[in-house]
């Protein structure tokens, strides 16, 4: 189950892709932290060094930090979209206007979190909960347009 683990974060991530003037995209990693060096999965890459030091910066009690899933989501103004980011992870975005974001954290079908936050460019929006083994899993926002 998902719980709110931190807020806005500055994040200077770069991405090139092209979008239609006035959309918004919006990256969306799913992560995956443990005390562990390793991960079990042999697909799980260690994130990137910038995001890895900004969560190491975070009250956390993970050490290792690993990427599942990366998603550039295209979103239209006033419009919202939903995102499977895993077989048991989706999230829903939703523009509410002013650079502000709904955004709704689905696990395993049922939404277990809503928040609505301005969501600047260049900054990212962090939630995450618990998982077995006293892991965790972390769903990383950040607007890139």
């Amino acid at each position: 189950m998902f719980l709110p683990v931190a807020g806005l974060l500055s994040l200077l991530l770069g991405c090139t892709q092209p979008t239609l003037a006035g959309d918004y995209r919006i990256e969306a990693q799913l992560i995956w932290g443990t005390t562990n060096t390793v991960s079990p999965n042999a697909q799980h890459k260690h994130v990137e060094p910038a995001v890895d030091i900004k969560l190491k910066q975070l009250p956390l009690k993970w050490s290792n930090y690993f990427m599942v899933t990366n998603k550039v989501i295209k979103l239209e103004p006033a419009s919202h979209k939903r995102e499977a980011l895993s077989p048991k992870c989706e999230i829903e975005v939703k523009d509410v206007g002013k650079s502000k974001f709904e955004v709704a954290l689905f696990g395993k079908g049922t939404e277990v979190f809503r928040h609505t936050q301005p969501l600047p460019k260049g900054e990212f929006l962090l939630l995450g909960g618990n998982a077995p083994n006293s892991t965790c899993w972390l769903v990383a926002l950040k607007r890139i347009e």
